[in-house]
């Protein structure tokens, strides 16, 4: 499968903490979950053990949703 993000939609994966290495992850191990209309979407648990934003997080959740193109 060909995986095309667009430079937008990384630039805001990364202003939301995560980044591409991330998000292959989650598309090659993460758990499907419900998404709207025509989208598919997975998610992952990742140890954080970090602040972000004044918050102290022991694991983030990391949701990548996206639409097939034929």
């Amino acid at each position: 499968m060909k995986i095309q993000i667009e430079p937008h939609t990384l630039q805001r994966a990364e202003e939301r903490g995560t980044n591409i290495e991330e998000i292959q992850i989650v598309l090659e191990q993460g758990m499907e979950i419900p998404a709207r209309g025509n989208r598919k979407a997975k998610a992952k648990v990742f140890t954080f053990k970090r602040e972000r934003l004044g918050k102290y997080y022991e694991e983030k959740r990391v949701k990548v949703i996206w639409v097939c193109f034929k």
